[in-house]
């Protein structure tokens, strides 16, 4: 799901953002912003990456909890000790890359220094990009609404970008029980978002983790405590227009987000003999968010704006998990997890006043007084109690079969902006939009949590050696609850009927219904040795369908049919990849939010790497033939132009990806 060249969303059978748990070095990090534009993934460098796990169907309740969908798990590059007698150990990793494209450049540098039971570690990277181009022209008007700037018609506005990220480790070893400290800091002074009517001008995270694994005569012992702070500011960015007004004197809009997150987790595993397992643990968040609007002229002020004021969020969670032999050929996973979530926030008021009105007269500029008033007389702080449950059986009657089926009921609590974004205003509500479609959002503090049902089956057929295999998973998730959106009309707080067409539109968050079904396919097969090498053929194949049975319609940011075919070739330094990709036309939308339809298309990647001593060099053309297209999760493109207004920037453009671009890179290990 596109979100900024750095920050882009997980996407898992139709459920995104917040309906996935994204777990980062065993931390619960949560976006602090109105827009999403600092997920928890974007806080990891690729360049550090150690591992990453993905729970596509029924996931286990030890690693899920607070989402209706997949879990994503990334782990930086684990402490390695000297190993014994081997006295001490340094060993790093250097690597640059830069992309044609957007002259896209960035570096990273690792060191670790390590003894039998001391390491310590350091990690940096920077990455900038300028706007990227598509394959073609996308759009007729190059105005950006500042003087002077404009943009080709190939040129994608407001998707440029620079980070920086470090991290510091120390652990230690006694026995069997390793402690670890992590810190890490991550700087953004830009990251442009040409789906999002903001930027992000200017983003700060700090991050403590200490973490304790400890090994058992009776099984293991897991501890971790974290917190993390994030400071904020959005505007707008060189490619949308910055100062509004006649003459022009309002210096855009700004808005700071600040953010506290404290988390602890336990964990124990109960060795049972004869090959089972019980899992015991508990989890606490605390979150804090504070969402300000500074005045900065004309409608916007005199006061500042409290967009969300002390907002809180506390989880508290319990689980237990019992994995089985069932006898023969196959093995089970019983789980069970009690969340409670605790949410609440303080009055607001918009730029019009400087205290807390408490009656719906005046009404104020575009009915700030009225919506601030009803926010703040209507019940706040909202206790839920969650239950998930997970099922799962997995047989393998001889070694070139698998098979699993899994049956899962999975709870997630609303976030902060879908209960206590408030303003009814477009101007206001477009300033509120975690999906890119370009429309605007305003909360409900009554939604109740969504509870999903789903059920997952996956066939493996393979060799005994799996150079070749076949993996299929048909999966359904039935969502009571769903938190849809709908249309509405800020003048009289009411939805809005009937619906309009073809343009962006204000929508208020509503408890709904959702179905979504598909099918995953995958597999590989062993071509054979030539004189040129090992050479091999995978595959990918997706369909997912989605659709709110309450409204009619389907559910936004669905992906089409998708496969790809990849030949690949290793010999001896050397390995290739000729990719092909197949996207189908997104017909199937969401009518209510007007999203944007997008056409089918064909690409082509070619990658290649050599591998020489402890030098690794890669190459590579993506979108080889310069196709011109547009990404089903991309989003609107609203990334140029005077888009403070709802509708003062076209609407029915969708972001179209990045043209031919070629990528070199190369690695150093030493």
């Amino acid at each position: 799901m596109g979100a900024g060249g750095v920050s882009s969303l997980p996407s898992v059978h139709g459920l995104a953002d917040d309906r996935l748990r994204v777990k980062v070095d065993g931390m619960d990090l949560v976006a602090a912003c109105p827009n999403h534009m600092n997920p928890p993934l974007s806080y990891l460098d690729p360049a550090s990456i150690g591992a990453v796990k993905v729970y596509a169907g029924v996931t286990p309740v030890s690693v899920g909890g607070d989402s209706i969908g997949g879990t994503v798990i990334l782990e930086s590059r684990q402490p390695a000790f000297a190993a014994p007698g081997q006295g001490q150990r340094l060993q790093g990793e250097a690597g640059a890359f830069h992309r044609s494209n957007g002259e896209g450049k960035g570096a990273h540098l690792s060191v670790a220094f390590a003894t039998e039971s001391f390491s310590i570690t350091y990690a940096g990277s920077t990455s900038q990009s300028g706007d990227y181009k598509a394959g073609g022209s996308f759009r007729s008007f190059t105005a950006t609404g500042n003087p002077g700037v404009d943009l080709a018609p190939d040129v994608v506005g407001s998707s440029a970008y620079l980070a920086r990220n470090q991290s510091f480790g120390l652990a230690l070893r006694g026995g069997r029980d390793t402690v670890g400290l992590t810190f890490g800091w991550q700087d953004i002074p830009y990251q442009y978002y040409p789906n999002q009517r903001m930027d992000l001008l200017g983003n700060t995270e700090h991050r403590a983790n200490l973490s304790y694994q400890g090994q058992r005569d009776w099984g293991t012992l897991e501890a971790r405590v974290y917190r993390e702070t994030v400071d904020h500011y959005m505007n707008f960015g060189a490619d949308k227009m910055f100062w509004y007004g006649n003459p022009a004197t309002v210096p855009g809009m700004p808005m700071t987000t600040g953010s506290f997150n404290t988390g602890a987790t336990l964990k124990a595993s109960l060795d049972l003999g004869e090959g089972d397992v019980f899992r015991l643990g508990g989890e606490f968040q605390h979150f804090r968010l504070d969402d300000s609007w500074a005045p900065s002229g004309g409608g916007m002020a005199p006061y500042t704006f409290l967009n969300l004021d002390n907002g809180r969020r506390d989880r508290a969670a319990l689980y237990g998990e019992w994995g089985a032999h069932a006898g023969g050929s196959w093995t089970t996973l019983l789980g069970l997890r009690y969340e409670q979530v605790r949410m609440d926030a303080d009055p607001v008021h918009g730029y019009n006043l400087a205290g807390f009105p408490t009656v719906p007269t005046p009404a104020g500029a575009m009915n700030q007084t009225r919506d601030a008033a009803n926010f703040n007389n209507a019940d706040r702080s909202k206790v839920d109690h969650n239950l998930d449950l997970a099922l799962s059986a997995h047989c393998t009657p001889d070694p070139t079969h698998d098979y699993e089926i899994g049956l899962a009921r999975k709870v997630r609590s609303p976030n902060l902006y879908e209960r206590y974004s408030w303003s009814r205003a477009n101007m206001m509500a477009v300033m509120n939009n975690f999906t890119g479609d370009g429309n605007g959002y305003i909360g409900d503090p009554a939604l109740k949590p969504e509870v999903a049902y789903t059920l997952s089956i996956t066939g493996d057929w393979h060799s005994a050696d799996r150079r070749s295999q076949l993996k299929v998973t048909p999966f359904c998730t039935r969502v009571a609850d769903y938190i849809d959106a709908t249309p509405w009309n800020g003048a009289t707080d009411q939805p809005l009927s009937p619906l309009v067409a073809n343009q962006f539109v204000a929508l208020r968050f509503v408890n709904q219904e959702a179905r979504i079904w598909g099918v995953d396919l995958s597999g590989q097969v062993a071509l054979g040795g030539t004189p040129w090498g090992e050479w091999g053929l995978k595959g990918l194949l997706s369909s997912t369908r989605g659709t709110n049975p309450t409204s009619g319609y389907g559910l936004y940011d669905m992906m089409p049919f998708n496969a790809k075919v990849i030949l690949t070739q290793e010999w001896g330094g050397w390995s290739g990849a000729l990719e092909t990709q197949w996207v189908d036309a997104k017909t199937r939308v969401s009518v209510p939010r007007n999203e944007v339809r997008t056409g089918g298309y064909t690409l082509f990647h070619l990658r290649c790497a050599y591998l020489w001593n402890q030098v690794r060099f890669d190459l590579a053309v993506e979108n080889l033939l310069d196709k011109l297209y547009a990404s089903p999760l991309g989003g609107a493109y609203v990334g140029q132009g005077r888009t403070m207004g709802i509708n003062s920037i076209p609407w029915g453009i969708a972001v179209p990806g990045m043209g031919r671009s070629i990528n070199a890179a190369v690695t150093v290990k030493f």
